[in-house]
């Protein structure tokens, strides 16, 4: 380790143990201390961060056997729902203390395909997949959501990944006799973990089309408030005005379940005025756009009407 790089790791290892210190809950005694190298490390590695590029930046101060540094990773006890929800207070604590949280999800798969390796599958990549032409790589799909966080250095907020999850196929599933979970289902449950740990605080999620299905927005409208969703919506999809309320005597039969179908967002856009605003773009501008709003209750068979607001 060069003179420059090890007093950079000396002054990081002293400011870090403040910060690493309140995750040691999630972990035994003999597991912290590893794991507090590692992080240390991680920070200063470039390249790959395996195991073994980290304890090459630690060099002399990683004491002990190597494998047992493996064994963080592989066989220790330590709990990850714990220290995720060690994390998230953490961040809300620091740049979110009140007000609506924003949360951000998505899917992303990664390539591993050894023979041996927990999990895998073949997925499809979404990078290197066109409408006409789709690529598959063998490996992991990780649910992942993040809590947008803002930082003084930055004109735009940075995605802080808070909880993960391991999407399993469906053939898999099958063989080891588990019920199937897609990753909208998947991600379902990872909100369920962050309303569960905050009880007190309200959340709006942004996510692609895979997460705007009309479950999702179910899912959303039974928080009474405490969740909004946000996602990519269908042109045509089919809005109702609420069934109309039942004076005097029920009548025989099944009730209404909706009322007057409205138009769809598409064919009100078209005949509609537009509003101006100046908004927030990508890269930290600001950008002029015209914008048609309307609102309705989006109806499925079997499941009823959820109110949404398009835009």
């Amino acid at each position: 380790m060069r003179p420059r790089q090890e007093a950079l790791m000396a002054s990081i290892a002293t400011d870090a143990p403040p910060v690493l210190v309140l995750f040691t809950p999630a972990f035994t005694p003999a597991t912290f201390q590893r794991a507090q190298l590692l992080a240390v490390a991680a920070i200063l590695t470039t390249g790959r961060r395996t195991i073994r590029n980290l304890l090459r930046t630690l060099g002399h101060l990683a004491a002990g056997a190597p494998s047992s540094y493996h064994r963080v990773l592989s066989e220790a006890h330590w709990s990850s729902l714990r220290l995720a929800a060690l994390l998230t207070r953490f961040a809300l604590r620091c740049y979110r203390p009140s007000g609506i949280v924003s949360l951000v999800g998505d899917d992303t798969v990664s390539s591993h395909p050894g023979r041996k390796v927990y999990g895998k599958a073949r997925h499809r990549d979404p990078v290197r997949s066109s409408h006409r032409y789709t690529a598959w790589r063998w490996g992991h799909k990780w649910v992942a959501l993040a809590v947008l966080v803002s930082f003084p250095f930055a004109q735009r907020p940075w995605a802080l990944p808070v909880l993960v999850a391991l999407y399993r196929s469906a053939e898999d599933n099958r063989k080891h006799g588990r019920p199937h979970k897609t990753p909208a289902q998947l991600m379902q449950v990872l909100l369920r973990l962050l309303r569960r740990w905050f009880p007190d605080r309200s959340f709006r999620f942004a996510g692609d089309a895979g997460y705007g299905s009309h479950d999702r927005a179910d899912f959303a409208k039974r928080r009474q408030g405490r969740l909004h969703l946000v996602s990519k919506f269908h042109p045509k999809a089919n809005l109702y005005q609420p069934p109309p309320r039942i004076v005097g005597k029920r009548p025989n039969g099944r009730p209404r379940q909706k009322g007057a179908k409205l138009s769809s967002p598409q064919t009100v856009v078209m005949s509609s005025p537009r509003q101006r605003y100046n908004l927030a773009w990508y890269g930290g501008g600001r950008r002029d756009v015209e914008v048609v709003s309307g609102s309705g209750h989006w109806y499925k068979g079997g499941v009823g009407l959820v109110e949404v607001r398009w835009v």
